[in-house]
């Protein structure tokens, strides 16, 4: 019993951790899925970047280099003195970036040059450096005019030089440091600003950043099926089907019976073989086929509908049953008369000879529902619906069931139990991954396995519009169909 209980929360932790991990391709097919949107933002950002770097003033810089030398005043010094004047200057010559952008430097280089600003603006166009372990002093000026920013640079270092040598530390005698220019500013040829280039590859590696960020946004955020990859994240149940959005399902016929050489009624009938390698119920030849969806308007009862269509198209006998008692559709979506249906049988007020209907082909059978009962649940699990059952069983080649939505109630487990494919639909923009991975999960516990999904309402890919050409045997109302649709969503 331990080891039992051990080897389940192994086979758990196991799936969790499954579940829970990203791999590469995982990450690449969001970003695939979520292109456009990479795209988007990747333009927005090189875009509102290059816009930026257009608007921002054209500006000029322009350096003057001042060498510190340690001055003493007499004509011999020994090493000593040399080493010590060395010192003093370093420790001294940190503090000269700070200097430069001060009052007593800046006001004489307004003066000189009759600039029209105060200090504190000028001290915004400067920029003071003493590279490390050197006795250089770096005073770069940005101006507009490549010519100003050269003259300031030289004044703020002539400024500079006289401040050290006659006022900072001279009081009746000569300074012991002495500032030389030895890099004049001149006039640069090229502006400084705006940097093209540098911009230009930040709004790329920022656009491309951004882009993929707001791409996995998208993703965490998004609560809705919108590609049929996904519903592999919460459902361990292979794809059987990919049903587009088309005008031609809405009609109250099946598309093999409306428009038999449409390329959506070749999607039913690939739909159909695959459903031929679903498992018969045991010690039978019929496949019991329960439709089902998370929620309520994902096309359950039209695929319902068509599936059984393209299985009766083969000869298969089939008999379609609408199981969703709580809003049956299956009559009013084939224009039958469902005034006498399931309910009735259950309810011992018919018998199955006189609610079954044929439809297009003698192998195709129906019962509707019926009216809505007020104890749906306990109908559908009484005795008589095993015993309809199994005598639909005996009879058909394919038993299809169309239950209720899995959010409104667990019907299909009934069926599924009875040895049943269970197949859920899914449409796009329409099923919630919550109520998915609800589903999922509450048909684990159940230890009842999905055998496969139909995604709805899928988007038509280049390769399919491709593959539409071939289809020579397309009537000319579907090709001039498909040429509208095409255009109207361009």
């Amino acid at each position: 019993m331990a080891d039992e209980y051990s080897e389940k929360q192994s086979t758990a932790t196991a799936s969790t951790a499954k579940q829970s991990s990203v791999t590469f391709s995982d990450l690449f097919g969001i970003l695939r899925k979520h292109w456009i949107t990479i795209v988007v933002t990747f333009v927005a950002v090189v875009g509102v970047m290059t816009l930026w770097t257009a608007t921002r003033p054209v500006a000029y810089s322009s350096t003057a280099q001042l060498f510190a030398t340690y001055n003493d005043g007499s004509d011999t010094t020994n090493s000593a003195e040399q080493s010590s004047g060395s010192s003093y200057i370093m420790s001294q010559i940190k503090s000269y970036p700070t200097l430069t952008t001060t009052q007593s430097v800046l006001q004489p280089v307004i003066e000189d040059l009759g600039l029209q600003t105060s200090v504190a603006q000028l001290k915004g166009q400067i920029s003071v450096t003493n590279p490390t372990n050197t006795a250089f002093v770096n005073i770069s000026v940005t101006d507009g005019d490549p010519a100003q920013a050269a003259n300031i640079a030289n004044a703020a270092a002539k400024s500079l030089s006289s401040v050290v040598e006659n006022t900072l530390y001279a009081s009746g005698s000569h300074s012991s440091v002495k500032l030389s220019i030895v890099q004049p500013a001149i006039a640069p040829s090229m502006p400084s600003a705006p940097k093209w280039k540098l911009n230009i590859l930040i709004g790329i590696v920022g656009g491309l950043i951004l882009g993929i960020f707001a791409a996995l946004l998208k993703d965490i955020l998004s609560t809705r099926i919108q590609d049929d990859d996904e519903i592999g994240e919460y459902l361990d149940a292979p794809i059987i089907g990919r049903i587009p959005e088309e005008e031609l399902l809405n009609d109250t016929k099946p598309v093999v019976v409306n428009e038999p050489g449409s390329p959506v009624a070749e999607d039913f009938r690939r739909v159909r073989t695959n459903l031929s390698f679903m498992a018969p119920v045991e010690d039978t030849n019929c496949r019991l086929i329960v439709v089902t969806s998370t929620g309520a308007s994902e096309g359950k009862t039209t695929t319902s509908v068509n599936i059984a269509a393209a299985l009766a198209e083969n000869g298969a006998k089939v008999l379609l049953i609408d199981a969703d008692l709580r809003h049956p559709s299956v009559a009013n979506k084939l224009d039958l008369d469902g005034a006498a249906g399931l309910t009735h049988v259950l309810s011992g007020q018919a018998s199955v000879k006189d609610v079954v209907q044929r439809y297009w082909k003698p192998n195709l059978h129906v019962m509707p529902a019926g009216p809505k009962p007020p104890n749906a649940s306990m109908l559908l699990n009484s005795p008589i619906m095993v015993e309809l059952l199994n005598n639909a069983i005996e009879r058909y080649d394919y038993v299809l069931i169309d239950t209720a939505p899995m959010v409104v109630a667990n019907d299909a487990v009934i069926f599924v139990r009875r040895g049943g494919s269970l197949i859920m639909v899914c449409r796009r923009s329409q099923t919630l991954k919550r109520d998915l991975r609800e589903i999922s999960d509450e048909l684990a516990t159940l230890d009842l396995p999905v055998n496969g999904a139909i995604f709805n309402y899928a988007r038509e890919s280049k390769k399919s519009l491709e593959h539409s050409n071939y289809y020579y045997y397309y009537s000319n109302h579907d090709v001039d169909h498909r040429k509208k649709r095409r255009f109207s969503l361009k």
